[in-house]
């Protein structure tokens, strides 16, 4: 059966190559059911924008919404969620690292029940050993600390059902980690496997601190094992300095000549409990940070423009 609406998500930022090749290739695959492409510009400075008009003009079941600044990837894709109507949305990313044609096998797992249907990695091409194992610790780390388990080796690329958009688009915290969200409503689940292309044209937006950014929400927003942590290290902190009084009290009562000499320990000592200080400072700063931000209550995103939105 094809009479559902299907709305595909496309957050763009300086993509303004892999937005025709990237609609080339939808068009076939959603083109057999009533379908919406839904692009969200995250405020881009090179003719992204352009080459969206330019095939909206064409077919009007292409839609554009456009940032006035660069809001985030995640923000791209709260809007995206916002305007679409579909029985199922499906969110990819420009850059066709993630390859449209599956598209059709996520939809059948949708219509065997599933309400998530996740596109999951099982080989990265073009990607060096540095991208792949801090994506793989990524992953891990955030396993452990998390409360909520994230399936590894998927990234944006998944199916969702309307039901699922419409618990995203009712929630009152800044979605600023998707990925961990979607997984926390615990909705039935499933799966489709895919290699990884190389990145058509251009380069990755996601370098080194960005991903340890966005790492750092991810953790903070699902757990408080860290906030824990940094309670244990001040516990164990606390008892090695205990455990050091005694040792040299009793040392001192054996051997009273005895006494501590050099620096090098005393310095040692100052900056591995300099150090835990000022990481569970920091651990209680994002925290405090994401409050802040929810306290404030400011738009999550500034629209530009929509073109054939209604």
């Amino acid at each position: 059966m094809n009479n559902f609406l299907v709305s595909v998500i496309v957050p763009v930022f300086n993509e303004e190559q892999n937005v025709e090749p990237l609609v080339k290739r939808l068009i076939p695959v959603v083109k057999n059911s009533p379908y919406e492409i839904i692009f969200v510009d995250d405020g881009s400075k090179d003719k992204t924008v352009e080459n969206i008009k330019k095939q909206a003009l064409k077919n009007k079941n292409i839609k554009l919404i456009s940032f006035y600044r660069n809001f985030g990837h995640q923000m791209a894709l709260t809007a995206g969620y916002k305007v679409a109507h579909g029985d199922c949305v499906v969110t990819i990313d420009a850059d066709l690292q993630d390859p449209p044609e599956i598209i059709p096998e996520m939809i059948a797992k949708w219509q065997s029940g599933a309400k998530i249907v996740y596109a999951k990695r099982n080989e990265r091409e073009g990607e060096n050993f540095f991208k792949k194992s801090t994506a793989s610790i990524f992953y891990r780390l955030i396993n452990f600390l998390s409360d909520t388990p994230i399936p590894q080796e998927v990234g944006d690329f998944r199916l969702v059902d309307k039901q699922v958009v419409d618990f995203l688009n009712n929630l009152r915290e800044r979605p600023s980690f998707l990925r961990g969200i979607v997984s926390w409503g615990g909705f039935p689940t499933d799966y489709v496997y895919f290699k990884r292309e190389k990145r058509l044209t251009g380069k990755t937006h996601y370098g080194f601190f960005r991903m340890l950014n966005f790492a750092l929400e991810g953790i903070t927003s699902f757990s408080v094992k860290p906030l824990r942590m940094a309670t244990y290290f001040g516990f164990m902190s606390g008892i090695l300095g205990f455990l050091g009084i005694i040792y040299e009290l009793i040392r001192k009562a054996i051997s009273p000549q005895s006494f501590v000499i050099g620096w090098a320990g005393l310095f040692t000592a100052i900056m591995f409990l300099g150090g835990i200080q000022l990481i569970t400072i920091g651990i209680i700063g994002e925290y405090i940070g994401k409050i802040y931000q929810e306290i404030q209550k400011r738009p999550r995103y500034l629209i530009k423009e929509q073109v054939n939105i209604s």
